[in-house]
């Protein structure tokens, strides 16, 4: 091998590893509130680091498993465990996946200066002075992003970052959102814009639509798909695992009451669940059915939401919501029991986590069904 280029690259990847050393000293060195926010910026900026020097084309890329493989026993050794070899290339495409979508005043931070050599930390670009805005673009921990980066579709993606961050999700409940298809669930019942507008601001609740999935997954609940279980069995199921299903019900949810009695003309009534959605200032009723739903069941429900409009909520409340989780349904049977504006929903419920290539084929003909429907 040529002297002259063993050494070139060799002074290279000095300079590089100087860079990187400096990026972690900083952060290291700045007392902030989040040691996540700093640890999600430091591994940001190496990346920034490690994909300017990758770019640098040919002349390098012969080195490359070299230079990671090098950088990783050096920083190990100096700043201990969390920089090998694959966590190297995961900085790389942390940088790759996030960049295009920081505003330009961040940009120009990390812009190159007239010469060849990548700016490096300076008095202009430095950790101290940007980490607020990497903490506003970036709120999660390292751990959300990696497992965020193994979601290939963008607008999914983006979704499930919003909406951990909004509703301070654990890495677990991400998981598990994903795990469930919540995307996908969502998409179903929304057209082109609507799907732009859940990755672009993540779910809105702005109408008693918005909060109803179907079906709702409650998987949580331990109770077997086959196994003979009671309504009462599956509203105690679900009171011992309220946290859990409060996160399958979405944003604003308070629980009131179990078995809600009122009474009118000397009957009385219970009513399985009461919540109040404080986003749109109302209750939501819930009743659970373990068999297919029957247009008494609807009939039911609002009479119901009728007594609470009529008799509980305040004046400056808007309108109760009524919703039935039940195993079957037919959305036929739906559809001409209810008036159109009703505010009385029927979704399906299951103790099982949902096939996610069957709800994305679900996904390619409601859009399919959606773009005939409006050619015409």
């Amino acid at each position: 091998m040529d002297t002259d280029k063993y050494q070139s690259a060799e002074k290279a990847d000095n300079d590089l590893l100087n860079d990187i050393r400096q990026i972690i000293a900083q952060a290291r060195s700045l007392t902030v509130r989040s040691v996540n926010s700093l640890q999600v910026l430091s591994n940001y900026l190496i990346g920034r680091r490690l994909v300017e020097e990758k770019q640098k084309g040919q002349k390098r890329a012969e080195y490359g498993k070299k230079t990671l493989k090098r950088l990783s026993v050096e920083l190990t050794q100096e700043f201990g465990r969390g920089y090998s070899q694959t966590n190297l290339e995961y900085m790389r495409k942390f940088y790759h996946t996030y960049a295009e979508d920081l505003n330009e005043k961040f940009q120009t931070l990390f812009e190159k200066s007239g010469s060849d050599k990548p700016q490096t930390l300076s008095e202009e670009s430095n950790i101290i002075k940007v980490s607020q805005s990497m903490s506003a673009k970036l709120p999660l921990s390292w751990s959300h992003y990696l497992f965020l980066m193994g979601i290939s579709n963008k607008d999914e993606r983006k979704f499930y970052e919003i909406e951990a961050a909004n509703e301070n999700w654990s890495l677990r409940e991400l998981k598990r959102q994903f795990d469930t298809s919540l995307f996908e669930r969502l998409v179903l019942s929304r057209d082109k814009a609507g799907v732009k507008k859940l990755s672009e601001k993540g779910l809105l609740i702005e109408r008693h639509s918005d909060m109803v999935k179907d079906p709702y997954v409650l998987e949580f609940l331990g109770l077997e798909e086959n196994s003979k279980y009671s309504e009462t069995d599956l509203e105690t199921a679900i009171i011992d695992k309220l946290e859990h299903f409060l996160l399958e019900l979405g944003k604003g949810f308070l629980f009131e009451a179990r078995q809600k009695r009122f009474t009118f003309d000397e009957d009385h009534f219970f009513v399985d669940l009461v919540f109040y959605n404080r986003l749109l200032r109302c209750y939501v009723l819930i009743d659970l059915k373990i068999g297919e739903l029957k247009h008494q069941d609807l009939g039911q429900m609002q009479m119901y939401v009728n007594y609470f409009d009529r008799f509980v909520k305040l004046e400056d409340e808007k309108a109760t919501v009524g919703i039935i989780l039940c195993k079957k349904k037919k959305d036929s049977l739906v559809e001409i029991t209810l008036p159109e504006d009703a505010n009385i929903h029927a979704s399906k419920y299951q103790l099982y986590l949902p096939d996610k290539e069957a709800l994305k084929k679900q996904l390619e003909q409601a859009q399919q069904d959606w773009e005939a429907r409006h050619e015409k």
